[in-house]
């Protein structure tokens, strides 16, 4: 099996593709991508929130043009999705695409395949051959054995023109179906893995699926690049993606909050205040611990480790900072005086 340190490494732009340890986040924009401005916008919300890789679908030439207006505002590298008209591929990269997916077994003219080749080898622009379960040659089933064979078949196309800077994803709807592709995968092939459960679900469902099946595969020290796929703003990608690597100690400077479920001793308005919280923290890069705990009693003792934190009173709460307290502070004030404590760590 190759680990993530094994894989073949090469740039994606400025960053280090593969070969070490570092598992990039990912997500896809779900504007239309020739409306630039608002492509553009929602990009620079997710680059602010911690994406470090970009996806946008490219389904007419007009998508394609617009690439060059995005790249000039956008600072994560853009990868541009592609099917079946190599013309598109062709386009996308002569615009500025800094990584380019494609299945080059849904083309079928080899000198397209050769001139997009090229291009990328010239460019110094890798390739996601992107697999998935419910897309597969028609002589394949949906098993890990079809999907990697699909893998294989796509891989050898541009192995045999030389072309190495391969990215591989081996996507499915079922968990289990995922894990034993990208594992089987992982044996026979020395390209990095980009993971994900595809047609996970909503905000809800899809978070929880995602994060199964993300993370079994991940404790298999595989994968260098993740998309957590959800139907909702693509903001919450990020977030769950930051979240799931944070808790396999995959990820540096990501702040974590730890709060408690809440029971009948509360006496303050403790659940919106863990909300906002959570929310302010998705914004903050330093690697700390914050508590929202429900009562005085035991919040000290039980998130003493936490860099600061408060535990609720009838009206109030008190601040502690490594399971000393500090001060009480009113409840009208919590949020605003918890924050600054935050940004002073």
């Amino acid at each position: 099996m190759y680990m993530r340190e094994e894989t073949k490494q090469f740039k994606v732009k400025n960053l280090d593709f593969g070969g070490n340890n570092k598992v990039y986040i990912q997500s896809m924009t779900n504007t239309k991508t020739s409306d630039t401005l608002n492509t553009i916008k929602q990009i620079k919300a997710l680059e602010e929130a911690g994406c470090e890789i970009i996806r946008v679908a490219i389904f007419d030439e007009n998508d394609a043009k617009s690439l060059k207006e995005i790249k000039k505002n956008i600072n994560i590298p853009l990868v541009c999705d592609i099917h079946f008209d190599p013309n598109l591929a062709i386009l996308s990269i002569l615009n500025g695409a800094d990584k380019i997916r494609l299945n080059p077994g849904n083309i079928t003219d080899k000198n397209k395949i050769t001139e997009i080749v090229n291009l990328c080898k010239e460019r110094n622009i890798p390739i996601r051959i992107g697999v998935n379960s419910g897309s597969l040659p028609k002589d394949l089933n949906k098993t890990p054995e079809d999907i990697v064979e699909a893998a294989r078949r796509h891989i050898k196309i541009l192995e045999d023109l030389n072309f190495y800077n391969i990215c591989l994803s081996l996507k499915a709807s079922d968990i289990d179906l995922a894990y034993e592709s990208y594992k089987l995968a992982s044996e026979l092939f020395p390209y990095p893995l980009h993971i994900g459960i595809t047609e996970s679900g909503t905000a809800f469902s899809g978070l929880i699926k995602s994060s199964i099946g993300i993370s079994k595969i991940l404790n298999l020290g595989i994968g260098n690049t993740i998309r957590v796929s959800l139907t909702d703003d693509p903001l919450l990608e990020i977030r769950a993606a930051k979240e799931i690597l944070k808790n396999l100690n995959l990820a540096s400077n990501v702040a974590n909050l730890v709060s408690c479920p809440t029971c009948g001793r509360i006496q303050y308005n403790m659940i919106p205040i863990a909300k906002e919280i959570e929310e302010y923290l998705s914004h903050i890069n330093k690697n700390i611990t914050v508590a929202i705990m429900g009562c005085a009693v035991n919040g000290p003792g039980e998130a003493k480790d936490a860099d600061i934190g408060i535990a609720g009173g009838k009206g109030e709460a008190i601040l502690f900072k490594k399971g000393k307290i500090i001060r009480k502070i009113d409840e009208k004030n919590i949020i605003s005086e918890l924050k600054k404590e935050i940004d002073l760590l």
